[in-house]
């Protein structure tokens, strides 16, 4: 499953297993085995998934409240777990990529967003840029792109959502219009995770007619005259990356920015929302994941009637329902995974199926723990909120449920 550069991040996470390990983190790992999330890895990726899970709980857990609360974007620690491959995990390795698999990132992914979803979702984002340009550039705009954003000097998002088109992504109206060695963009996207902050915006943007095949994908680097941002929004979750409208008022971008040939960036889009729908769903595994640990230890310590939650046999079937539901969705989401990266024909079709029920249970998961802790739930010095407002969003973005619902039926009926 691993592809050949696969050694090079084992050798780089290997020199951190002695630096990275802490008790919190085992006890995070010794868990039941039923919902060990290592079970059914090769010993590769459970290597991986360790240095992961040690950078969630030493970088990440102990701010994780404090950049939801202060709404910061935390370059310094991202640019950290560059350092360790995780900049550019399914990039190629020729460009600076860990050049892993689909499976491989699905199980970073939920490792590192137990220690805070938002950040990792967002380099979830700024990966699937990346792969992007790696996948459909050419070699100039690869090596030149590709490094900077590998080690996260720079930063990426991801823009094709449109205050007027939503699920309806066909239709958006941005325009690009050649003139000489040109485009001239006009036109505004919404939404944007890393919104002003990011240095490369990956652009969906109409040089044709109207249709999916009128849409190209055109690279606009921060600082392009005629490039500006809309107010930080303010968000239930995901407060530790900036969301921002992008907009464009005669911005000239060299033709040599263009990824891939005019016409052919809808299905760039589709493409990268294939793995991205992956890549969120693995952010909503993390989530739950802790959501059922700390769950698990709040029923032993806290006492009602004289004795531990533990003990009461409804709250004992509430918490086997939250970790069967965990164990069947990490299982789809990693099916699908590995058939993306075989680039099977149902692939598009599983990988909905994974986002659809991976962000629907565990999001259903975080909530059920906050109520298990009751008042202190509710509470932001009780870290299990803070997943249920951040893992909610992923029911809307990298396609709305609801159109996972209709590409798995379209699927279905065309058989």
């Amino acid at each position: 499953m691993l592809w050949s550069g696969g050694w090079r991040l084992t050798v780089q996470l290997g020199c951190l297993r002695g630096v990275l390990w802490a008790p919190t983190h085992r006890t995070l790992r010794q868990l039941v085995s039923c919902i060990d999330p290592s079970m059914g890895l090769n010993e590769e990726q459970k290597e991986f998934q360790k240095v992961a899970f040690d950078f969630a709980t030493q970088e990440m857990a102990p701010y994780m409240a404090e950049w939801d609360q202060k709404e910061l974007f935390p370059v310094d620690v991202m640019r950290k777990a560059a350092q360790i491959g995780f900049g550019g995990v399914y990039v190629r390795t020729d460009v600076g990529g860990s050049g892993l698999s689909r499976l491989d990132t699905s199980v970073i992914f939920e490792a590192l967003a137990t220690g805070c979803t938002s950040t990792t979702a967002y380099i979830s984002i700024h990966n699937m840029c990346a792969w992007i340009i790696d996948t459909f550039g050419n070699e100039e705009q690869r090596h030149t792109f590709c490094p900077p954003l590998c080690t996260m000097e720079k930063f990426a998002s991801y823009c094709l959502t449109e205050p007027e088109s939503g699920s309806d992504a066909a239709s958006i109206l941005t325009s690009a219009k050649q003139q000489g060695d040109h485009y001239v963009l006009n036109g505004s996207k919404a939404f944007i995770s890393g919104g002003g902050e990011s240095d490369i915006y990956v652009v969906m943007c109409r040089t044709g007619g109207p249709g999916p095949k009128g849409i190209s994908c055109i690279v606009v680097e921060k600082g392009t005259p005629g490039l500006s941002f809309g107010k930080k929004e303010k968000k239930v979750g995901w407060n530790s990356q900036p969301t921002r409208a992008v907009i464009f008022e005669d911005c000239a971008v060299p033709v040599a920015n263009r990824i891939g040939s005019e016409g052919q960036g809808f299905l760039i889009a589709m493409k990268g929302l294939n793995g991205g729908r992956i890549n969120v769903a693995s952010c909503s595994l993390g989530a739950a994941h802790a959501s059922v640990v700390l769950t698990r230890d709040h029923l032993n310590v806290r006492k009602q009637f004289g004795k531990p939650l533990a003990s009461n046999q409804y709250l004992q079937f509430k918490l086997a329902d939250m970790a069967t539901r965990l164990v069947a969705a990490r299982l789809m989401v990693r099916h699908a995974a590995v058939a993306l990266q075989e680039e099977r024909e149902d692939a598009v079709a599983l990988c909905s199926m994974a986002k659809l029920f991976a962000t629907d249970e565990c999001f259903a998961i975080c909530n059920q723990a906050l109520q298990m802790h009751g008042g202190y739930g509710y509470l932001k010095d009780y870290a299990v909120q803070q997943y249920v407002r951040d893992s909610r969003v992923h029911q809307i973005l990298e396609g709305s449920n609801e159109v996972m619902r209709m590409l798995i039926s379209r699927s279905l009926i065309h058989e």
